[in-house]
C-alpha cells in the first residue's frame, strides 16, 4: 500500500498572510517528496487556486513524488488546455505528472457560471480520448463528440512520459465502468464506507476490468482517507462532520454511504434541509457561497459521532493500521494522509512506516 497527500487551497485562506500559506504548501510537498510518498493531489474547483500553477512550482522543488490535480474537470478546463497543462507539468517535473479527472458539480457550471453541461460522463470519455491522441505522436487530436468536436488540432509537443496516467474519480456504476474501460486507475471520494467498497464498488470494478481484458491487480485504486493520527479523536471528528455535511449532501455523493445500523437517506435528507442544499444548487453556488448558507452547527448535531468515525480514518496508529490492512485485502492500493502540522520529512516517513499494513 502506498501513501498520498491531499491538499486544498483552504490552508491559504486560514493563513495569517500569503507568504505563510504558500510556504506551508510548498514545504509540505517537498517534505512528502523526501519522505517517499507516492503522490500529491491538489484540489481544483472553480472557487480556489489554479492547481497546475502550484504543481509547476512544486515540480522544480521535488525529485520523485508524482504530481497532479485531484481532480480537475472538462467543464473547468477544455481538453486542449488540460493536455497543455499536464504536458507542461510533465516537462517541469521530469516526467512525474498524472491527471486526476472528474465530472465536477454540473450545477456550478450550468447555473452558476453559465456554461452548458450536457452528459458529463460523455464529456469525460471524449476528454480522455482526445488527451490520449494529443499525448502521443504526432500530437494531433480529432474528435466527433457533441461536447468537444475537435477538428484535427495539433500541439507542438507532448509529455515526457510515454503514457501519462489518468485516474478517474468515480463512485457510481457508469463512472466505474468508464474508469475500467479507459482510465489507468480509480479515485474514490472521501467518506465512502468500507461496506460499499467491499459489497458494491470493488466487485463492480473488478468485473468491468475483467470484461475488458484488464488485470484488476494492475489497476490502482486510490481511496481518499484523510488519515489523522491522534489519541483524542473528538475534535477531529467534529471537523469531519462539517466536511461530511458539505460534501455528502451534494447530488450522488451519498451513494457510497452504506453504514449498517443507520438510516442514511433520512440523515442526508435532514442535512440537506439545515445545509440549504437545494437553495445552493438552484443558485449554482460553489463551496464559498454554500458555506455561508449552511448551518454547520445544526448539521454537526445531526451527525452521530460513531457514524462519522466509521467513515473516517482518525485514531491511533494501531487502529488505523488494522483498518488499512482490511482495505489492502479488498484491493485498495493507495490511501491519503492529512497534512501534518509541520512539513517535516522525518515525521512523514515515520508515519507511513508505522501505518504500513
Amino acid at each position: 500500500m502506498e501513501f498520498c497527500l491531499d491538499l486544498s487551497y483552504r490552508r491559504w485562506v486560514s493563513a495569517p498572510d500569503a507568504e505563510t500559506g504558500v510556504a506551508f504548501t510548498l514545504q509540505t510537498i517537498a517534505a512528502a517528496d523526501r519522505a517517499g510518498l507516492h503522490s500529491v493531489w491538489l484540489s481544483e474547483d472553480p472557487d480556489g487556486w489554479d492547481a497546475f500553477a502550484v504543481l509547476g512550482t512544486a515540480a522544480r522543488q521535488t525529485e520523485r513524488i508524482r504530481l497532479g490535480p485531484g481532480v480537475t474537470s472538462p467543464s473547468l478546463r477544455h481538453p486542449v488546455l488540460m493536455a497543455m497543462s499536464v504536458t507542461t507539468l510533465d516537462w517541469l517535473s521530469g516526467g512525474r505528472a498524472f491527471l486526476g479527472l472528474g465530472r465536477g458539480q454540473p450545477e456550478w457550471y450550468d447555473r452558476g457560471l453559465g456554461m452548458p453541461v450536457n452528459r458529463p460522463l460523455a464529456a469525460l470519455e471524449e476528454t480522455i480520448q482526445l488527451l490520449r491522441q494529443w499525448w502521443q505522436p504526432p500530437h494531433v487530436a480529432h474528435g466527433t463528440g457533441e461536447r468537444f468536436p475537435v477538428q484535427s488540432w495539433a500541439l507542438g509537443f507532448g509529455p515526457l512520459q510515454p503514457t501519462v496516467p489518468i485516474y478517474l474519480a468515480a463512485i457510481g456504476p457508469k463512472a466505474v465502468a468508464l474508469a475500467a474501460r479507459l482510465a489507468d486507475g480509480l479515485l474514490t471520494p472521501d467518506f465512502i464506507s468500507e461496506t460499499y467498497l467491499e459489497q458494491t464498488l470493488l466487485p463492480a470494478l473488478h468485473a468491468e476490468l475483467c470484461a475488458h481484458g484488464r488485470d484488476p491487480a494492475q489497476f490502482p485504486v486510490f481511496l481518499r482517507t484523510a488519515i489523522t493520527i491522534t489519541n483524542d479523536p473528538e475534535p477531529v471528528l467534529a471537523q469531519r462532520k462539517r466536511m461530511f455535511a458539505l460534501l455528502a449532501t451534494l447530488p450522488g455523493m451519498d451513494r457510497g454511504l452504506v453504514v449498517p445500523g443507520y438510516d442514511v437517506p433520512a440523515l442526508i435528507a435532514q442535512l440537506r434541509r439545515v445545509m440549504r442544499t437545494e437553495e445552493a444548487l438552484a443558485r449554482g453556488s460553489g463551496f464559498v457561497t454554500y458555506r455561508k448558507l449552511a448551518d454547520f452547527a445544526a448539521a454537526e448535531r445531526l451527525i452521530p459521532t460513531d457514524f462519522i468515525a466509521q467513515l473516517s480514518y482518525v485514531g491511533t496508529v494501531s487502529e488505523i493500521r488494522s483498518r488499512l490492512a482490511r482495505l489492502a485485502a479488498l484491493g485498495v492500493t493507495h490511501v491519503f494522509l492529512s497534512a501534518l502540522a509541520e512539513p517535516d520529512p522525518a515525521a512523514y516517513a515515520e508515519l507511513t512506516a508505522a501505518l504500513q499494513p
